[in-house]
């Protein structure tokens, strides 16, 4: 059986470390498709925007967190690991999207000159 149809282990059931690094292992990988995915959806913004002003929305980073330490409660996972987690997440995907924006706005200045 390959990698990506290994059946996975529950962590209770886990008997070694190396199971146990499978399974982080294969959560990894999950999360890095999840998070290029993410990453696809803020390049999306950085074009959809018009404004450098509308990149960085307070009130949107707040309602991020709030949602997230719901999701995280119900889900069982410390807000001591989810909000700093995602904090750090919504900051580089600002930065990027900021990049994006700039980068974007300067295609489409050269275009036009």
């Amino acid at each position: 059986m390959q990698d990506a149809e290994k059946a996975e282990t529950k962590a209770l059931d886990c008997r070694s470390m190396a199971e146990v690094r499978a399974e982080i292992d294969r959560l990894d990988r999950h999360l890095v498709r999840l998070m290029a995915e993410r990453q696809g959806y803020i390049e999306a913004a950085a074009r959809i925007k018009d404004h450098v002003g509308d990149v960085r929305v307070e009130w949107r980073i707040e309602d991020v967190v709030t949602k997230i330490l719901a999701a995280a409660e119900r889900e069982g996972l410390s807000p001591d690991i989810a909000e700093p987690v995602w904090r750090t997440l919504i900051e580089r995907c600002i930065a990027h999207e900021f990049e994006c924006w700039h980068e974007l706005r300067g295609r489409e200045e050269a275009k036009r000159a």
